[in-house]
């Protein structure tokens, strides 16, 4: 299950109607599955991040807008959407499982490139049903995380 947070709604209509400024990055983030995501999210501080450390970074997957990060753009008149879809996202574990300690990744989120990861804002979030973590040699892959505006 894929979601928008009310900051993400907020943003979107934002950049849409009064030009705000965009994030010069975004990131996708891995939370455990201490607690859900929901459309209150507000900031990475809301929820617990999986541990940083072997080929995870803390902060997440560093995106930039473009085509080439955000690779599919749809117009669905057959479904009253419209979709984004994010690239592929990848990590690679080396000298160790991911995540180092603790428990698997069980969220993703889309977030800002505020420069305190705490800090930085959640628009997206997706539900990966269940704990995600690989050992040492092993890659973690998100695939086709999309975004969609759907006609309510």
């Amino acid at each position: 299950m894929a979601g928008w947070t009310n900051k993400g709604k907020y943003e979107c209509l934002g950049l849409f109607a009064r030009n705000m400024s965009r994030a010069t990055n975004y990131y996708i983030v891995l939370y455990t599955s201490a607690s859900a995501p929901s459309a209150d999210t507000n900031t990475n501080s809301d929820h617990t991040m999986i541990a940083a450390g072997n080929g995870y970074t803390a902060g997440g997957y560093q995106l930039t807008p473009g085509d080439t990060d955000f690779d599919v753009l749809t117009e669905d008149d057959g479904n009253d959407r419209a979709l984004l879809q994010v690239k592929d996202v990848t990590w690679s574990a080396s000298g160790g499982s991911i995540p180092d300690t603790g428990d698997g990744a069980r969220y993703a989120a889309l977030t800002d490139d505020n420069g305190t990861v705490a800090d930085r804002e959640v628009y997206m979030y997706w539900d990966l049903s269940s704990d995600r973590s690989v050992s040492d040699g092993q890659d973690l892959t998100l695939q086709d995380l999309e975004i969609r505006i759907n006609e309510s």
